[in-house]
């Protein structure tokens, strides 16, 4: 499959991976770095972008590769491609990350925005993704829609793998992904 060796990694083919995977389970320390150098720039800017600052996503990139080389053995694969199995990891600890926080912080004064609009305001919010105050925008959206957003149209996922990596239903991604882009349609139209 064309997409599937698109998302296994950045640089070589999903048969790469899948050798280099199968070398790492055995203890070879070579394809285990390989297969660091080979997503670390992903998993980065996924954390980035999920935690917002260069410090965190540092140490949670740190950890998710120790992750990895912990439950390599246990890894199998499925219908996703080896680099949905690091985002998960990535996203979960993420996701701990937020829960550790949020208790440390007494009140959480980061509004929601509601969404809904209509569907046009997908493609008004897709063609600007590239303008330079884009990340500001999104940045102001719910950790749940940037990790949908970030997902599909940075790293490529199809929304059965953002599903896998995020623990929710299609459904629930395709929603998430319709109220951001709303949100972010709406916030490119104020004056």
């Amino acid at each position: 499959m064309g997409h599937e060796a698109m998302v296994s990694d950045s640089n070589g083919t999903a048969e790469d991976v899948r050798a280099l995977v199968a070398r790492g389970q055995q203890g070879d320390r070579d394809a285990l770095e390989e297969l660091y150098l080979l997503h670390f720039d992903r998993i980065y800017s996924y954390l980035r972008l999920s935690v917002g600052n260069r410090h965190d996503a540092e140490d949670l990139t740190t950890q998710t590769f120790l992750k990895m080389l912990e439950a390599i053995g246990r890894f199998r694969w499925q219908s996703a491609p080896f680099s949905a199995w690091l985002f998960r990891i990535a996203h979960n600890l993420a996701m701990d990350h937020f829960r550790a926080r949020s208790r440390v912080l007494a009140e959480g004064d980061v509004p929601e925005e509601a969404g809904g609009e209509e569907s046009s305001a997908e493609q008004q919010a897709l063609d600007s993704l590239g303008t330079a105050g884009m990340l500001e925008l999104i940045e102001r959206l719910s950790a749940e829609q940037r990790q949908v957003l970030t997902l599909k149209f940075l790293f490529g996922f199809v929304n059965a793998e953002v599903a896998g990596i995020l623990d929710k239903s299609e459904g629930a991604v395709k929603s998430l992904q319709h109220r951001a882009l709303a949100s972010l349609e709406k916030q490119l139209v104020r004056p």
